[in-house]
């Protein structure tokens, strides 16, 4: 299978990014073909230029700033997000990868006689989320519900790829995780790479 991991960490020595690299590496030993994406390597400007927002309603919207970006997603069969959570959202970096790079034409199309969208990945078939957050789990799920999750799936994945499967992984308390519990959470992460 074709898969793409993207890195949202500014940090190249980041538990993200270790994350990250344990993936990439666990799916290609399993014989997968993999893109490594790392959004703050790579440069990417995650603010929607006023050209791009003034044609997103309009046939033919210009996505030529981000076409790499473009070309790896669609020929993605599955992702692999790795990010923490900031303030319990995803990092700026990614929400301006969705507005830039999850775009008319791209990942969805606008029905406009019916107000809704019409999803176009058909061909992602995983969506894998491996994150962490410093607030222990308790926090995170019963009291804020985990937003960026909801948002994730319920918003985005089932508006441009509601039949790919949705898969989360999350390290909770992370500001004082021992090595012990980020190398089980490693362990956590090549099971999970493993059934992809």
């Amino acid at each position: 299978m074709k898969v793409q991991t993207i890195l949202a960490h500014p940090l190249p020595d980041s538990f993200a990014a270790a994350v990250q690299r344990r993936a990439a590496e666990r799916l290609r030993d399993a014989g997968h073909e993999v893109i490594e994406t790392d959004l703050y390597a790579e440069g990417f400007q995650p603010a929607l230029t006023p050209a791009e927002r003034a044609s997103y309603f309009e046939p033919g919207y210009d996505a030529s700033a981000v076409r790499p970006l473009v070309e790896r997603l669609t020929e993605s069969e599955a992702l692999v997000f790795c990010f923490p959570h900031w303030w319990f959202d995803t990092p700026a970096i990614l929400k301006g990868y969705f507005d830039r790079v999850w775009v008319p034409g791209v990942t969805f199309r606008h029905d406009l006689a019916g107000g809704r969208i019409v999803p176009l990945l058909d061909r992602l078939r995983s969506v894998t989320v491996l994150t962490s957050f410093g607030s222990p789990w308790w926090v995170v799920e019963l009291y804020m519900r985990n937003p960026a999750r909801r948002i994730l799936k319920n918003g985005v994945l089932t508006a441009c790829a509601p039949k790919a499967r949705f898969r989360y992984l999350a390290l909770h308390d992370m500001d004082r995780a021992t090595a012990a519990d980020r190398a089980r959470h490693l362990a956590r992460v090549d099971r999970m790479m493993d059934r992809l």
